[in-house]
């Protein structure tokens, strides 16, 4: 069986859709998503493209392109997070006879369920799969001895002040080296950035523990299992806190009540060792 994927949104959304695009594996599988996920949905499928590549974002505006047309054909099922609240797409792909599955792409806020289990759940109506609901993305890296920060975050809620995490940095800096990323657009003096999200994955890999907020950097430490602590304010972490061997969580309502003190406990319990204290 030949099987597309076409999974949309921001690095998070992908990472926790990881398990269920695993249960969906099929003799051949191609996914379609963001451009900036295609380096890592290139390790889940036979092939990865961008959406934007395929000129699936104009099916319902200008109609089909005869090699869109095509590709989509060439699947024997094509299951999509893509244009499922969208009346015109689902008009459009209903008029060409394609063998599309939606799926909704956001979880039930009143179900209380965690993103990945909203998935998984999914996918299992299609294809029953073992799964634990945890999302790995191989690295061929060693653990080093760095601490790495990434203070950024999609909307500016979920971020925990910029002035807080270089107190923590100069707390852990007495103890260990401290590293700092931000996304390609971030602005912030001596950061590392990637281009490319594998080559962040690898990166993030060797380092010896994480902190970050609600962000797509800080899903993707815990997918390599790095120790992360990840700091929530609005979004709800039942449903969307990151899973990996080693995640903690400080959350409070509001991203400014969290303290220092507060993180540098989470960061020495992740390390897991009285060697390296935070002080």
């Amino acid at each position: 069986m030949k099987r597309l994927l076409i999974r949309p949104g921001a690095i998070g959304d992908f990472i926790v859709s990881i398990p269920a695009m695993q249960c969906l594996r099929a003799g051949y599988l191609e996914i379609w998503t963001a451009t900036a996920n295609v380096p890592l949905a290139a390790r889940i499928g036979d092939r990865a493209r961008s959406i934007g590549s395929t000129g699936l974002d104009l099916l319902e505006i200008t109609g089909p392109t005869e090699r869109l047309l095509e590709n989509l054909r060439g699947f024997d099922s094509i299951v999509s997070w893509y244009g499922a609240g969208r009346p015109a797409f689902h008009q459009a792909v209903a008029a060409l006879g394609l063998p599309f599955h939606f799926f909704p792409a956001l979880p039930p806020a009143a179900r209380g369920l965690h993103a990945a289990d909203f998935y998984l759940e999914q996918a299992r109506s299609i294809a029953p799969c073992a799964s634990d609901g945890v999302p790995r993305i191989p690295c061929d890296a060693v653990r080093g001895g760095l601490a790495v920060i990434h203070p950024f975050a999609g909307s500016p809620k979920k971020r925990w002040p910029l002035e807080c995490f270089q107190e923590l940095a100069r707390r852990l800096a007495r103890r260990l080296p401290v590293a700092w990323c931000a996304g390609p657009e971030d602005d912030l003096p001596g950061a590392r950035h990637f281009e490319d999200l594998y080559e962040l994955a690898r990166w993030l890999a060797a380092a010896r523990v994480y902190i970050g907020n609600d962000s797509g950097p800080t899903h993707l430490a815990a997918a390599v299992g790095t120790p992360v602590v990840a700091l929530f304010g609005p979004s709800d972490p039942a449903v969307w806190a990151p899973r990996g061997p080693c995640v903690a969580i400080v959350a409070a309502a509001a991203l400014d009540a969290i303290t220092v003190d507060q993180v540098s406990a989470a960061v020495a319990r992740a390390l897991g060792s009285s060697s390296v204290r935070v002080v």
